[in-house]
């Protein structure tokens, strides 16, 4: 890894500061207004969180088109890279035409950008403007501007008379439809993304939260890469997260500590911060005051590290599960108190998979807590934290019987209002 934050270093310090913008945005951020003073160094801090690979990197000076730097610091070439990404990409289609935008609009284009949108952009913001980027940040923060809301900027450049730009504007949103879901002006109740690197109880999840009418997503037998590349493209696709009502992510895999492995069999793997941070509201602005709930099946490959916290233990980031149930020991986990998150995550031995028909005590528990037996007409809606106190109370009943094959569990959140399974 320190091979690699030595190649950001180098290749930072090559960039512009508008060039660092490119790439910072395309990283997902919207903090481009920071890079004034240090463009540098705040680059380097936003790549280096990210835990990105070599590939991911080559990806991003493609992006920008400095074909040198693939050359002089990566020892690789243009027709290399896209060849790499044939099987799938990193950045945002998104993010990467509205970068590629701004480099065809001159100074009279921004100018005139900006005199269009002096009634929706505060007096000050506009002021600040420097490029047609800072542009499009200030507006997705408004919500006035995403993958899906692409009116507002379309019309404003037809108006400037760049009838060019506004066509790849046009085209954009007539081609894209990453998962081909169907056009309806009823919104489904929300999404699931299901990520089962095992290969054991990824269909049976995948019923249960379509009976409770989420829109699943199914991936199967990802390997790291694969799995990063997933994510990231579903928490890019803005569309869904603006007809979805709440997000739900489950992760079924191997891992090393608080790594997930997918189906690699050695590291590194994908930190669960990583996973975490990339559903967070700076990054999914769309998801914004809505629940995003995590649920994690990790089986641990190398020696679990345990620690004597309970599961409705405080949060010290600030979220907090209050229970009446059974203490199960959880390991330490570093989740930073981002609005509107559950978190859940359960790991066990790895071995645990060796057993002929294995199934997760933790997964089976969630299932049956999601489907109760009563009829439609008698079910009551139930409540999300009471939901996982029943699970942790299938968890501690398994590990009171089976000692030898015990489950741990880490839960916490930080959401602002009760959440009900309907």
């Amino acid at each position: 890894m320190s091979s690699l934050y030595h190649t950001i270093s180098q290749i930072t310090d090559e960039l512009s500061t508008d060039e660092c913008k490119r790439v910072s945005y395309l990283c997902g951020s919207l903090d481009t207004d920071k890079f004034s003073t240090d463009p540098r160094g705040m680059l380097q801090s936003v790549l280096c969180k990210m835990r990105m690979d070599n590939v991911f990197l080559m990806e991003l000076i493609l992006k920008i088109k400095r074909y040198d730097l693939l050359s002089e610091v990566m020892s690789t070439n243009k027709s290399t890279v896209e060849g790499l990404l044939k099987n799938g990409h990193f950045v945002s289609e998104y993010r990467v035409l509205m970068a590629d935008v701004g480099e065809d609009m001159d100074t009279e284009d921004l100018k005139s950008l900006k005199f269009l949108l002096r009634g929706t952009l505060p007096k000050q913001k506009l002021e600040n403007v420097q490029s047609f980027l800072d542009i499009v940040v200030e507006l997705e923060k408004l919500d006035q501007l995403s993958s899906e809301k692409m009116d507002l900027i379309e019309h404003c450049l037809r108006s400037i008379h760049r009838a060019d730009l506004a066509k790849k504007i046009s085209h954009y949103q007539q081609t894209v439809d990453l998962f081909d879901i169907q056009q309806s002006e009823e919104a489904f109740s929300g999404v699931c993304l299901i990520i089962d690197c095992v290969g054991t109880e990824g269909d049976e999840l995948e019923q249960t939260f379509k009976a409770l009418h989420f829109h699943v997503i199914m991936h199967k037998l990802l390997s790291v890469r694969d799995m990063l590349s997933t994510l990231r493209e579903v928490a890019h696709h803005q569309k869904i997260h603006y007809r979805a009502s709440a997000f739900v992510c489950i992760i079924i895999s191997r891992s090393c500590s608080s790594d997930l492995l997918a189906t690699d069999s050695h590291g590194p793997g994908l930190n669960l911060d990583t996973v975490r941070r990339l559903f967070t509201s700076d990054s999914c602005p769309r998801l914004t005051g809505k629940p995003k709930l995590f649920f994690i099946q990790s089986y641990d490959v190398s020696e679990p590290q345990k620690c004597a916290r309970s599961i409705g233990c405080e949060d010290e980031q600030g979220g907090e599960l209050e229970t009446d149930g059974p203490v199960v020991l959880c390991r330490s986990r570093n989740i930073p108190a981002d609005a509107d998150i559950f978190w859940s995550h359960c790991w066990t031995k790895g071995q645990q998979l060796e057993v002929p028909n294995h199934r997760s005590v933790y997964l089976k528990a969630l299932r049956s807590s999601l489907t109760p037996s009563l009829p439609d007409s008698q079910r009551r809606s139930t409540n999300l934290e009471d939901m996982h106190i029943l699970v942790n109370r299938a968890v501690y009943d398994h590990n009171h019987k089976f000692p030898e094959s015990s489950y741990f569990l880490d839960v916490r959140h930080t959401l602002t209002k009760k959440f009900y399974w309907s």
